[in-house]
């Protein structure tokens, strides 16, 4: 029987599923986990404590937790470092636009 390869398609949706059963056995598990909320070492957002994971010392919410996950699947990132490192330079791209576009606006 030939071994088959998962699509990135398939690969991605199994992470969905398995990311958010995470969250939903966190949350059957403690229900205040729910009610609780953290500062993502990853995004810098205040998120939800259920479905969040430690990686090495950074707490990542479930969002980055799927985007890690399926990072490590795809054979994309090594760790949560390299998410991290990531996530800030396109936060930083994202920062430098608004700037750029805000003193266009301010020229015209």
């Amino acid at each position: 029987m030939a071994d088959e390869k998962k699509s990135e398609k398939e690969i991605v949706e199994e992470m969905q599923q398995v990311v958010e059963q995470m969250r939903l056995d966190d949350i059957e598990d403690n229900p205040a986990c729910a009610e609780e909320f953290f500062d993502c070492d990853c995004c810098g957002q205040n998120k939800c404590f259920a479905g969040s994971i430690d990686y090495n010392g950074y707490r990542l919410c479930n969002d980055c937790v799927l985007l890690a996950e399926t990072g490590f699947a795809l054979g994309k990132i090594k760790d949560a470092n390299d998410l991290i490192q990531f996530i800030e330079d396109k936060n930083l791209e994202r920062l430098c636009d608004f700037i750029k576009q805000e003193e266009k606006r301010e020229q015209n």
